[in-house]
């Protein structure tokens, strides 16, 4: 049987905002903010501008702080100059009729002695090597040695979250999701492969989910909870966080979430950018727990994306790479069009090329006369 495909291009009410349709471009680092400043600048307003026909932008994850920071040259908004820099952003988006949301985002662990102020050691739940890789300007690193935070270094943080949520009301956003995902500060929290505490953050579902949720009422003490979402990869082993019971505290924090009246969750499916079904879950299940709307993200093509609305498995598809590629990704689905393979080469780090250059179809035909 043939899916009508419309559904994707449908108008969606999500909270208060009215989204044009059902595609979200999911965040997507790049590594271009303005290099001494972490500040984002004109060609970040182009690209975001580029792609402003999403029915909902996610900005790239956006660190809270310079502790928050754990690659080279990705943007902040603690700073005014950042803030400044975010507000050319959402000016450009909302002059091209589109929504844009930032995702707030303190990488714990996932950082290196150079990016962090003072080359100190990144922090985390617990002292435990994330041993993965990341991007310190001059190439791929190993992630450093974090440190413990300390008990009373954790209101500090939750703190930063809500300047953060302040700054990007300043700088015109639509609304903000929390960076819960990848294996991230707060996704360290939650997870037992990777919290190992004994104190108020640590051992039960309640103490574990604590700091995402201390985290969450900072910013709805900023911003309406129909304006707030928060992103989830249950099954992910990003960053090496897992968890040995992933529906345990997945479902504990949601249907904590649900009561807060979140606007979404925006949930990884499967392995982030890998196999969807690395580890049995039940996404649906989780879905049906919590009161607002379910963005599925994860290797969703237009098939999927279309099969997936229509059977209410979720509200709404993030798409990623097919997003760096294509600018006019929803005219390109709506006539299920060819779609521009990215170069992944040009992903992290550099200027226009790979960044704003790729055509639209316009574009495409234009140059091929």
């Amino acid at each position: 049987m043939t899916l009508d495909a419309s559904i994707l291009f449908s108008p969606f009410q999500l909270g208060d905002l009215h989204l044009n349709n059902r595609l979200v471009m999911a965040p997507l680092t790049r590594n271009r903010a303005t290099k001494d400043t972490n500040a984002p600048n004109e060609l970040n307003a182009r690209y975001y501008r580029q792609r402003a026909t999403a029915g909902l932008i996610i900005s790239e994850a956006t660190q809270i702080s310079q502790q928050g920071q754990g690659y080279a040259w990705t943007p902040g908004i603690y700073s005014e100059v950042q803030v400044a820099g975010w507000g050319k952003v959402t000016d450009e988006v909302h002059r091209a009729g589109g929504k844009i949301f930032i995702q707030l985002w303190h990488v714990g662990r996932v950082s290196h002695v150079s990016l962090q102020p003072g080359g100190a050691q990144p922090v985390a739940p617990s002292a435990i090597p994330a041993h993965s890789k990341t991007f310190i300007g001059t190439g791929f690193a190993e992630t450093s040695e974090p440190r413990a935070l300390r008990l009373e270094e954790i209101p500090g943080i939750v703190a930063d979250y809500r300047k953060a949520a302040e700054n990007a009301k300043r700088a015109g956003f639509d609304g903000i999701e929390i960076h819960g995902a990848n294996g991230y500060l707060i996704d360290q929290f939650l997870k037992d492969g990777t919290n190992k505490r004994t104190d108020a953050y640590g051992q039960t579902l309640e103490n574990r989910a604590r700091f995402a949720l201390e985290v969450t009422d900072a910013i709805l003490s900023v911003w309406k909870s129909g304006r707030v979402g928060i992103r989830l990869s249950p099954v992910s082993p990003a960053n090496n966080a897992t968890d040995s019971d992933p529906a345990a505290i997945f479902f504990y924090l949601v249907e904590r979430l649900s009561a807060r009246k979140l606007a979404y969750i925006h949930v990884i499916e499967g392995a982030t950018g890998g196999p969807r079904d690395n580890v049995p879950f039940d996404f649906l299940a989780l879905r049906k727990v919590f009161a607002g709307a379910y963005i599925a993200n994860n290797g969703y093509t237009r098939e999927l994306a279309v099969e997936t609305l229509s059977q209410g498995r979720a509200d709404l598809i993030a798409f990623g790479k097919p997003f760096i590629a294509n600018p006019d990704l929803v005219e390109r689905l709506r006539r299920n069009a060819p779609l521009n393979v990215p170069r992944t080469e040009t992903f992290y780090g550099g200027a226009s090329e790979g960044y704003t250059d790729y055509p639209t179809l316009e574009e495409a035909a234009l140059a091929g006369r």
